[in-house]
């Protein structure tokens, strides 16, 4: 046998269903006077992208956030990036009159489309036609303009939870953050973001990305706190008019 043949019978090829875990469990999850009832995993993908399977510190923290202060969702059209198995989204569904849901990923998609459909059979109260999932890749203006066009009077929140932990992302993030923010023109639309510190890099890069983009962002008073062994925030961030 030649070294290249030998080498080639060392290459173990692996089917991509190996590293998609998509064993995913009905939990539940209390904010407040509200239990949501979603599909997710317990424990990571081994494929990196697919955080979203999961519900991380950020949303929780997020959650609780909202649920506390449930006046500013009523009768909005939100928006969600990264929104994962759609824990943050599903709650604001309790309340708003229109949310999109949106991942770039196919596999975390799905997970998102499941736990809609369980929202319909699960609350026949809910208006299941205001709650959507749609593919947006940071950055991707051929997207969102797919988005917008289906969604003209542009939405009043854009929420984003937990979603800052690659440092190549965040610039893209803050590229569709502000794209959503002036498309409603002078009407008021305002980014939440539930940060969750893991790195001092990452804490300079938000506040200097949102500068950067022309916006202002401020920490929200009394939103800042340890969850999970991790310390969070809400900022709030809007355009400078």
């Amino acid at each position: 046998m030649s070294r290249e043949e030998k080498e080639e019978d060392d290459i173990v090829c692996l089917d991509e269903s190996f590293f998609i875990n998509d064993d995913y469990q009905i939990t539940d999850f209390t904010f407040g006077s509200h239990v949501l009832q979603l599909y997710c995993l317990q424990s990571s993908s081994t494929d990196f992208d697919l955080t979203g399977q999961l519900v991380w510190p950020g949303a929780v923290l997020m959650n609780d956030y909202l649920t506390q202060n449930a006046n500013m969702l009523q009768g909005c059209s939100v928006i969600e990036l990264g929104s994962g198995v759609g824990i943050t989204g599903v709650l604001c569904s309790r309340f708003c009159r229109g949310v999109v849901m949106t991942d770039h990923n196919d596999e975390v998609l799905k997970i998102l489309k499941k736990n809609i459909k369980l929202q319909e059979s699960s609350d026949g109260s809910m208006c299941c036609t205001e709650l959507k999932a749609e593919k947006l890749e940071w950055g991707s203006f051929d997207q969102l303009n797919c988005i917008l066009q289906e969604h003209p009077e542009g939405f009043d929140l854009v929420l984003g939870a937990d979603i800052c932990f690659q440092q190549a992302n965040v610039p893209l993030l803050f590229d569709t953050v502000e794209r959503l923010l002036r498309d409603r023109d002078q009407k008021k639309c305002k980014f939440i973001l539930a940060y969750v510190s893991r790195a001092k890099v990452m804490d300079a890069m938000v506040i200097n990305e949102a500068i950067r983009h022309g916006l202002q962002i401020n920490e929200v008073s009394g939103t800042r706190r340890i969850i999970k062994n991790l310390e969070g925030v809400i900022f709030e961030i809007t355009t400078n008019h």
